[in-house]
């Protein structure tokens, strides 16, 4: 998945959203791979043991990504990207090569695959029905690759999907249905799940809806019972979460399909790049959305157990911001590992919040910032701080973000410091023209964080960067000279 994208209705109408996994119950969590600087595979999955994470899904099949987990005992959902669907619905061989390598293979080496995630979100109206003619094929040959390789029982398939395939024609839950231009489809999906005996997974944002319409209802979000409740024939909703998945409910009911499974494959509030994307409103949600789900009360229309993957696990500073830039900062853990507020997932037996990340290896502490001797009507000032931003990553400045409060030679330091950590703090990414030095003074307050990056992975990681760090200032250079 990893864009979040989609229109959302609320209250007396509904909502739309995102997802994916397979069949153990309680929470699972997402684990995105889009950072720069990202921690490494087994520190991950020992950060996942640490917090009784038990379930995790995937958006590809990463060689040490799935290396990590093999004995782990987590159970594992596999991603196929979009842009693969073609040649897997092409040919069933392309299908039974793509098994053999991403499932067959690591399940030998002790890595509990359960899912195949088919594709992510294919349906998005974004796409503009790029994937419509190749997302079932593509999970027909895949079932049936499966199935060849002796895995059919014990690996399922789903698509993962927007909440944007299924709308209310009342406004209500009662009135879902499937989006009539994608019916046909969808049924046949439905239809194919229920004989495979594999669960219909939907992902479900109700921040996106906050996000994207001013007259959205704020309570109406949260789990606390604040907001005004919705009565639809006499089944009360006083939240967003129930409201959306009971209207796939009655589109399911509707369709011939009532007992279909449903996994919530995404489900998160983000913490930065946007004023109501906040630590505060995400500890609210995700605790709210917890204490929700644990007692399996289920929804109105759908009581007992419900299987969630929180969107998502760990920030990822290399996503596309294109929905806006929250789209960095939906993990319950910072870049590198750092629990962003108090939450108990009720995984462990204490029912302790969760316990960060250990071992973490860091680059040395030290920041670029602007010069003191500089000023602030240079006018490099403007394309400098520019091109930063335009190859780091400045989603933590803004109105109503953690580093919102900056002034402007904050907000400058704040972007020269994001690219010179970026580039592993080579000396030539912090030569902004008169603009920039070092310091080993840490340039953060209290809400505002001046990352120091983890240490890169592997040997080559460093000089990958290096080079592209002294080509990139040598343009900033010519770019910026007089």
């Amino acid at each position: 998945m990893n864009e979040k994208m989609g229109w959302v209705s609320w209250g007396p109408r509904l909502v739309s959203l995102f997802a994916m996994v397979c069949t153990v119950r309680g929470i699972g969590a997402n684990w995105g791979t889009q950072a720069t600087h990202p921690l490494p595979s087994d520190t991950v999955v020992k950060l996942m043991k640490d917090n009784g994470i038990q379930k995790v899904k995937l958006f590809d099949t990463n060689y040490d990504t799935l290396r990590a987990l093999g004995g782990s005992g987590i159970e594992v959902m596999v991603g196929i990207p979009n842009e693969m669907l073609a040649s897997l619905a092409g040919s069933i061989e392309a299908a039974e090569k793509w098994v053999e390598k991403n499932v067959s293979s690591y399940m030998r080496s002790n890595v509990k695959i359960s899912c195949v995630a088919v594709g992510n979100e294919p349906f998005l109206k974004t796409y503009n029905g790029s994937y419509l003619q190749t997302t079932y094929p593509a999970l027909v040959n895949v079932y049936s690759a499966l199935s060849n390789a002796g895995l059919g029982n014990q690996v399922k398939v789903t698509v993962p999907l927007n909440a944007d395939v299924y709308e209310s024609s009342t406004g209500l839950p009662s009135g879902g249905d499937f989006r009539t231009d994608i019916l046909g489809l969808m049924l046949k999906i439905v239809e194919f799940l229920s004989e495979k005996g594999s669960p219909f997974t939907v992902n479900i944002y109700p921040f996106i809806s906050l996000y994207s319409d001013a007259n959205f209802p704020v309570e109406y979000a949260f789990f606390d019972g604040n907001s005004s409740h919705i009565n639809d024939g006499g089944t009360v909703y006083s939240n967003m979460f129930d409201a959306n998945h009971d209207t796939l409910v009655h589109a399911l009911q509707k369709n011939g399909f009532g007992n279909l499974p449903i996994i919530v494959g995404e489900i998160g509030w983000p913490t930065d790049g946007d004023r109501n994307a906040n630590s505060e409103y995400a500890r609210r949600f995700n605790q709210g959305f917890m204490n929700h789900i644990s007692g399996g009360k289920g929804t109105p229309m759908r009581p007992g157990s419900i299987d969630a993957y929180i969107f998502s696990l760990i920030d990822e500073d290399a996503k596309s911001i294109d929905p806006g830039n929250f789209e960095r900062h939906w993990g319950i853990f910072t870049f590198d590992g750092l629990p962003k507020y108090t939450l108990i997932l009720g995984t462990t037996n204490s029912g302790a919040p969760l316990v960060r990340a250990t071992d973490v290896r860091y680059l040395q502490k030290k920041w670029c910032v602007m010069d003191p001797s500089a000023k602030l009507d240079d006018p490099q000032v403007a394309p400098s701080m520019s091109y930063a931003c335009g190859l780091a990553d400045c989603t933590s400045l803004g109105y109503g973000t953690t580093c919102g409060n900056l002034d402007a030679r904050g907000n400058i330091s704040y972007a020269f410091n994001s690219y010179f950590q970026k580039n592993n703090q080579l000396d030539e990414a912090c030569k902004f023209p008169n603009l920039s030095t070092i310091t080993k003074t840490d340039p953060s307050d209290e809400t505002c964080r001046f990352e120091i990056m983890i240490q890169p992975q592997h040997a080559g990681t460093e000089q990958r960067f290096g080079w592209l760090s002294l080509a990139s200032v040598l343009i900033l250079i010519l770019l910026t000279a007089p």
